[in-house]
């Protein structure tokens, strides 16, 4: 969006691993810089930023603000505001909704002034959702607390799975001990959500192999439902980033982005059981 997109609205965009503090020091204009988009789990690659820290490096400078995409977590599992960033926006269309039935975002904020100017934009704009969008958000909002810790459970079950299989290179879910930044999201978050990514053996058939064989998971990019979806970032919610861009970020030909639903957890597994066993059987006839 920014790189490509974006161009022609006299915009300058630096892309910056906001896990290194140090590097956000450097990266930030005085006088220039004026917004820090962070998000937290990122999507695919499941990494994570401390809010707290950037958001202090960001308020030594009066006119940075700090924006937080909270998706993957939900309110119900983190909340940027409490760790100092300005706006937390979170897509409803996933979690808060939760039925994969309406597509919405919405932003929120504890400063009064941002409020009134993004208030403002909203009337001038039209940046309005329909009655219905509205019904059917506000109806998943009221069960997300129940949602949200089924998807952990399952999704940290599945991750284990995953994790002791051996077709499978890495799994990366926050609510793993393996995860490089574990302490972390223990510490600014109070749970993991639903969201797994992992690498499995071969190559881009082996995967293909992988995402026909699934019965339960269904092949969706979107995520946050009650149903259990999967996805393969390379050719389908990455597929506009360049392939080297891919490459820097971990996303490769036999990478996969889960979405555990709440279904019965042992369906999920013999349903993974199953897709790895089938990919095993590809390698195999092509050795």
């Amino acid at each position: 969006m920014f790189s490509k997109c974006l161009t022609n609205l006299g915009l300058e965009y630096d892309f910056v691993d906001l896990r290194d503090l140090e590097l956000l020091e450097k990266s930030i204009k005085p006088g220039k810089t004026k917004m820090i988009w962070l998000e937290t789990p990122t999507n695919p690659t499941m990494k994570i930023v401390d809010i707290e820290n950037v958001s202090k490096i960001a308020h030594k400078y009066e006119d940075i603000i700090v924006v937080a995409d909270n998706t993957f977590m939900s309110p119900y599992f983190q909340r940027p505001l409490m760790w100092g960033a300005d706006i937390a926006f979170n897509s409803v269309t996933k979690y808060i909704n939760g039925h994969s039935d309406t597509v919405m975002g919405c932003i929120a904020t504890n400063n009064q002034a941002l409020y009134e100017r993004i208030k403002y934009l909203q009337n001038a704009a039209g940046i309005v959702a329909s009655p219905f969008d509205c019904f059917l958000a506000n109806r998943g909002a009221k069960t997300l607390a129940v949602r949200m810790e089924q998807h952990q459970k399952n999704a940290l079950a599945v991750a284990t799975y995953l994790e002791a299989h051996d077709m499978v290179v890495k799994v990366i879910y926050p609510g793993l001990k393996s995860h490089p930044q574990h302490d972390l999201v223990n510490k600014q978050c109070t749970g993991y959500s639903g969201m797994i990514s992992f690498e499995i053996k071969g190559d881009l058939e082996t995967a293909r192999v992988f995402l026909k064989t699934v019965k339960t998971f269904t092949l969706a990019e979107s995520l946050g439902g009650v149903e259990s979806l999967l996805e393969h970032p390379a050719i389908m919610t990455h597929a506009s980033v360049d392939p080297e861009d891919r490459a820097k970020l971990g996303i490769s030909d036999t990478f996969i982005r889960l979405s555990c639903g709440i279904e019965d957890v042992d369906d999920l597994i013999k349903d993974l059981e199953d897709a790895l066993e089938a990919s095993k059987q590809c390698n195999l006839a092509r050795k």
